[in-house]
């Protein structure tokens, strides 16, 4: 076994979404990183669909960037289509997403990670955890590599014991092409709880083979929805190898590609149906537990059978391919009833299929085994992020990754760890939820599951964060600057209006038509808010009854939440806990009251009980 020559303070264990930022958030906050994947070349893989954002995933993506990570930034960089969903809706559910070029976009994260300083790659595959009294202190590889390092964040995706199902075939892998990990096994070793999970994909279509004339053309939107705060950073001369997106005065002119509309028939779900008995899924071979929001085509035939179609969405995998994902039909049947359903659907008659769909079982670990910093309960200094706690998607995982990797580089440095509340952030409500309460199935992020959604808009992700990302050296002078621009500004757009008294209709009007009673407004204030950031005051003055609201919930609930539980604190001397009560609260051992509320199974009546106990141990500890 050679020993790498260097101690790292941050060693990052694969390099999907999860693990780029990760990486990136350590070594803004100074520290020597290494990450290591299987293989380099496949550094920001879109494994699955090329696109970003959507409900509450768009949300994701900006609080990310508002924390200075980079998912934002690549996304508008090499973006092809965008959308802002939901713009018709109230503002809370409204949310960007994009397609992007998948290539570009990882060839760029690749450029972005090897021109950091601060961080060196490493190809290889994990066989060994280094563990020493209960501290991680580092990893071997099967190349018979020994990396030292003070904290590692462990951010496998599907990879630990994939297994890829078309049909009655299968074969060991995270995704297709790529091998699998045997790290599960090292850390159920150690004594974590595994669990088995299961996701897949849709087949890929050559798009010569498509006829277009067929389907309902989708466009993007003209006034680009972008995701980051720091766009126009975006330069031809700085990303000129890359696609880059028409919107900025900076970047030279590309059209939006457009995706196109399509749907399922009943002879479509009769060629489903008829194969059912050689899907995996279905005859007991899969066991892992797959996305309930996101059912492969199979599920959705069995499970909807009133339905008589189900929509397709047809979406470029990039600016210089013809090959197309065909969004709505995740399936692990046959190669052979893949190729006879697809070619059942309008416009797909000829479709020639060049990647056939497929699932991938994997494992995964009971997130309720971390602390709400992501580092695990069990072994000091070792974290994990995105799918290996059980969630789905790229802007879960990323957010998941840039916490962990905070937080690992800010133990490392002897400083106070950064946890975003469930009021704070999107990223603090998924957080909460995994560790809190565990997860049976992969879990998505809605706008439902935040309960204050009304104030954690994606439009003012950088409000909300970036001073506090700022107080931890996550974000540039420059980001930090603008954003305190940008709320003085905002600060002076409101006393303007609550001075004049307006009304939320008035103010809707001037953003339509330019009514003149706004042209009162100092001509300087105007032109440094946009009409978007006029549309954040309007938002104020037409929900100021619900936002007060909310901004109560959360001073009442604050008390709780502030209530630290002393990590000594034994639950089997907690008179009048219930044995169910004194099991959970020893399991998850939650940090604060707040969260004690939140697990499931605890009543009211045992948070009671709780506080009063803690308040006469604190007057013991007194005496």
């Amino acid at each position: 076994m050679y020993s790498y020559p260097k101690i790292y303070d941050v060693l990052i264990i694969g390099a999907g979404h999860a693990g780029i930022e990760a990486a990136l958030a350590a070594t803004r906050l100074g520290c020597q990183v290494a990450m290591l994947t299987q293989n380099l070349d496949t550094i920001g893989q879109m494994s699955c669909n090329p696109a970003i954002g959507g409900l509450a995933k768009g949300h994701i993506v900006r609080e990310i960037d508002a924390l200075g990570g980079e998912m934002g930034l690549n996304t508008d960089a090499t973006g092809i289509q965008f959308r802002l969903l939901n713009r018709k809706k109230g503002p809370s559910v409204r949310a960007p997403r994009a397609q992007c070029d998948k290539k570009a976009y990882q060839s760029r994260l690749k450029v972005t990670l090897e021109n950091e300083p601060n961080l060196d790659l490493h190809q290889g595959n994990v066989v060994d955890l280094i563990v020493k009294n209960d501290q991680i202190a580092g990893i071997e590889t099967s190349l018979g590599m020994r990396y030292s390092a003070r904290s590692v964040v462990i951010t496998t995706g599907t990879f630990m014991r994939g297994l890829l199902h078309v049909g009655m075939q299968n074969q060991k892998g995270g995704r297709m092409g790529d091998a699998m990990s045997t790290l599960s096994d090292i850390l159920a070793k150690l004594g974590f709880v595994i669990e088995r999970m299961k996701t897949g994909t849709p087949c890929r279509v050559n798009g010569r083979t498509i006829d277009f004339s067929k389907c309902e053309k989708q466009e993007g939107d003209a006034d680009i929805p972008k995701f980051s705060f720091m766009s126009d950073t975006i330069t031809k001369e700085k990303d000129d190898i890359f696609t880059l997106n028409p919107w900025a005065d900076k970047l030279f002119h590309m059209e939006q590609l457009p995706c196109w509309i399509t749907h399922t028939n009943a002879k479509t779900h009769d060629v489903i149906r008829g194969g059912l008995d050689q899907s995996p899924m279905y005859s007991g071979i899969i066991e892992g537990v797959g996305p309930r929001y996101c059912p492969s085509i199979e599920d959705k035939v069995v499970r909807f059978a009133d339905k008589e179609r189900h929509q397709l969405f047809l979406e470029p995998e990039g600016r210089h391919t013809q090959e197309f994902y065909i969004n709505g039909i995740s399936t692990s049947l046959p190669y052979e009833i893949q190729y006879d359903f697809i070619r059942t659907i309008a416009g797909l008659e000829n479709a020639q299929i060049l990647r056939a769909g497929y699932a991938v079982e994997y494992d995964a670990c009971d997130p309720t085994q971390l602390n709400r910093t992501l580092e695990t309960k069990k072994i000091e200094g070792l974290y994990f992020a995105g799918q290996i706690n059980g969630t789905s998607g790229y802007e879960e995982a990323a957010g998941q990754g840039l916490m962990a990797g905070a937080n690992a580089a800010l133990k490392v440095k002897g400083e106070n760890a950064f946890v975003l509340g469930r009021e704070e952030a999107y990223i603090g409500v998924m957080i909460d939820d995994l560790v809190t309460k565990g997860t049976i199935e992969p879990y998505r992020m809605f706008t439902s599951r935040a309960e204050y959604r009304l104030l954690l808009r994606q439009d003012n992700a950088d409000l909300r964060l970036t001073p506090k990302a700022a107080e931890r050296g996550l974000v540039t002078s420059e980001r930090a600057e603008r954003t305190a621009s940008l709320q003085k500004n905002l600060d002076e757009a409101r006393t303007f209006v609550a001075k004049n008294n307006f009304q939320g209709t008035a103010i809707e009007k001037w953003l339509r038509r330019q009514d003149v009673s706004w042209l009162d407004i100092d001509e300087d204030l105007r032109k440094q808010l946009p009409s978007s950031s006029w549309e954040m005051v309007e938002i104020d003055v037409k929900y100021a009854g619900y936002i007060k609201r909310q901004e109560q919930m959360i001073s009442r609930t604050k008390k709780l939440e502030n209530r630290e539980i002393p990590k000594s604190l034994d639950y089997s001397e907690v008179r009048g806990l219930k044995v169910e009560a004194r099991q959970r609260l020893e399991e998850i051992r939650p940090a604060t009251l707040g969260q004690a509320g939140r697990v499931s199974g605890i009543t009211p009546a045992d948070i009671a009980l709780l506080a009063v106990w803690m308040e006469k141990g604190q007057k013991r500890s007194q005496k």
